[in-house]
């Protein structure tokens, strides 16, 4: 079997997926205050910064910068998901448990990809913000209330009709079309 390998880069940038194990739930959004306040507090114990979010129904896609001494995205994202669920588990949202009596809200594993270099942030940060569009969950970007794209906007950085719609052809991120 082929073991998986993270690539641990002090101070890297990095792109990551994270999916609940129900691809059906809307959790995300409809705790989003919670999942804010896991952010809050991973971020608190150990700092990084948020290049670019988007949270979605049931999985959420995000650019991070990590401190210049550091490369322990893991415990991060460890900490994320622990305060989302106890946060849950607390307000009385039923969580279902696996036999073992882990709490099984979230897919164990995460996608990640280290960003390589400024093209390759573009990219993943537009990806961040079309994704809402690609999910057909709004037609523009600018519609989606749980993204970063309203902070890019408001910096000027990019006009707030990016990515107006699902089929425009210049909106091209190198995925499949389904």
């Amino acid at each position: 079997m082929v073991r998986y390998r993270r690539n641990f880069v002090p101070g890297g940038t990095y792109f990551f997926t994270v999916t609940l194990a129900d691809r059906t739930s809307s959790a995300l959004v409809e705790n989003v205050t919670a999942l804010r306040m896991a952010f809050r507090t991973a971020r608190h114990e150990r700092p990084f910064t948020i290049d670019a979010i988007v949270i979605l129904p049931e999985h959420l896609h995000t650019v991070w910068t990590l401190p210049s001494d550091d490369s322990d995205f893991s415990a991060r994202w460890k900490r994320i998901k622990a305060s989302f669920t106890h946060r849950l588990v607390a307000a009385g949202v039923p969580v279902k448990r696996h036999r073992n009596g882990e709490y099984a809200l979230w897919q164990r594993r995460f996608w990640e990809h280290t960003i390589r270099n400024d093209t390759d942030f573009e990219r993943h940060v537009d990806y961040v913000h079309f994704n809402p569009v690609k999910h057909r969950l709004v037609n523009r970007a600018c519609d989606w209330r749980y993204s970063s794209f309203h902070v890019y906007v408001r910096r000027g950085v990019l006009p707030a009709d990016w990515a107006g719609e699902v089929d425009d052809p210049s909106m091209d991120f190198g995925e499949r079309r389904e």
